[in-house]
């Protein structure tokens, strides 16, 4: 513990400053509660760091900007949350089809439309996997304290360097908010990811290039190489295909790029499960009430532990289908009717109790006590 580094910060202020620390030098945004704080310390951080912040004309064309500044070799990044997710997913839908790194920060907050716009939810779940139309790859983290925020942007920059892939940021109000002391990591503590560049001529330069890795590497606009960006099928040139050999190769090729790494993306946490009869399978600021749940009901004499995710898609069916198999009884606590409660279910093959609030009100550690006792009867 180093005193010195110590800082009080809320969730929104680490988001930022991480984002920084992990090379992000471009930011495009407009103001939405309860995400509006990202895009404030930014507007005064980013010009001293040597970056740039525009505050676009609405949330459609934020997502353009970072895409646009992402082509060029800037790590980019904007923040929204459930009505602005909303109007960016058909630009998320063509980041994923032309592999251009970038993070979208999505504070979620009670909808559907304008909802509930300072209480929060865990209602985009489902949103942020499946948003955009179409079979596509897609990255989505869960902090549930302000260090893991901190931690978690960077390494959500990291993702996307990596795998050339937009990746989210999914926290909700109450992560946002909430202040909390936190040591910020000195440098050399963490990894920060460049994506990979060519060392070809660029007249052999090709973009989207089927390599053992599946992932092509990336030339910046602006520095000698010049190929085609499209949302269209495309073959390795990137200009638009109808080929159905050149099509199927493509989008396998996609989504495969983040299923045969799914070892090295897929982050979770457990606790007490050696003896466990029932699993408490939590993420995000839901996770909080369900530790303290765990701890209360270990004091109680009833043998649960805690199952906590730190990355929601890809989901960790493997994982939770392994411990299923010893352990039968399992409770999903979360902002909204079911969502993760239903991979749960799918992953593990059997009846999940649920803790549900979709109200604006954050799930207590007695309502997931509650839940022990029942399904410990």
């Amino acid at each position: 513990m180093r005193e010195d580094d110590a800082r009080l910060m809320t969730g929104n202020e680490a988001c930022a400053e991480a984002a920084l620390v992990a090379g992000m030098r471009f930011f495009a945004g407009y103001p939405i509660t309860p995400s509006s704080e990202i895009a404030e310390c930014l507007a005064r951080r980013l010009p001293q760091e040597g970056g740039t912040f525009i505050q676009m004309e609405d949330e459609l064309a934020s997502m353009a900007a970072i895409i646009g500044a992402s082509l060029t070799g800037v790590k980019s990044m904007t923040a929204t949350s459930g009505p602005g997710f909303s109007l960016m997913q058909e630009n998320i839908g063509y980041a994923s089809m032309a592999e251009v790194p970038c993070v979208i920060v999505n504070v979620q907050r009670g909808g559907p439309s304008t909802g509930l716009p300072t209480l929060p939810s865990q209602s985009d779940v489902m949103q942020a996997r499946w948003g955009t139309h179409g079979d596509h790859p897609v990255i989505v983290v869960a902090p549930s304290t302000v260090r893991e925020t901190y931690d978690w942007t960077i390494k959500a920059f990291n993702f996307a360097e990596r795998f050339r892939v937009p990746v989210v940021v999914l926290l909700d109000e109450i992560v946002a908010h909430v202040n909390e002391k936190i040591i910020v990591p000195t440098r050399g503590e963490f990894e920060v990811i460049d994506r990979d560049r060519t060392t070809q001529d660029p007249k052999d330069y090709l973009p989207y290039a089927l390599t053992d890795s599946d992932i092509p590497p990336f030339a910046d606009f602006g520095s000698g190489y010049r190929y085609n960006v499209t949302g269209l099928s495309h073959d390795e040139t990137g200009f638009p295909a109808n080929d159905p050999k050149k099509v199927d190769l493509l989008h396998r090729r996609l989504n495969r790029k983040i299923e045969r790494y799914r070892n090295e993306i897929v982050h979770y946490k457990t606790e007490l499960l050696e003896d466990a009869d029932i699993v408490v399978v939590a993420y995000g600021s839901t996770a909080r009430s369900a530790y303290r749940a765990v701890r209360n009901a270990r004091a109680l004499g009833l043998k649960v532990g805690i199952f906590k995710m730190f990355v929601l898609w890809p989901f960790p069916y493997q994982e939770l289908d392994k411990l299923a198999r010893r352990v039968e009884k399992f409770i999903v606590p979360e902002m909204n009717l079911g969502q993760i409660a239903h991979e749960v279910t799918c992953a593990a093959k059997h009846e999940v109790a649920q803790v549900n609030r979709i109200d604006g009100g954050l799930i207590t550690p007695d309502e997931i006590l509650e839940a022990i006792k029942n399904v410990s009867v």
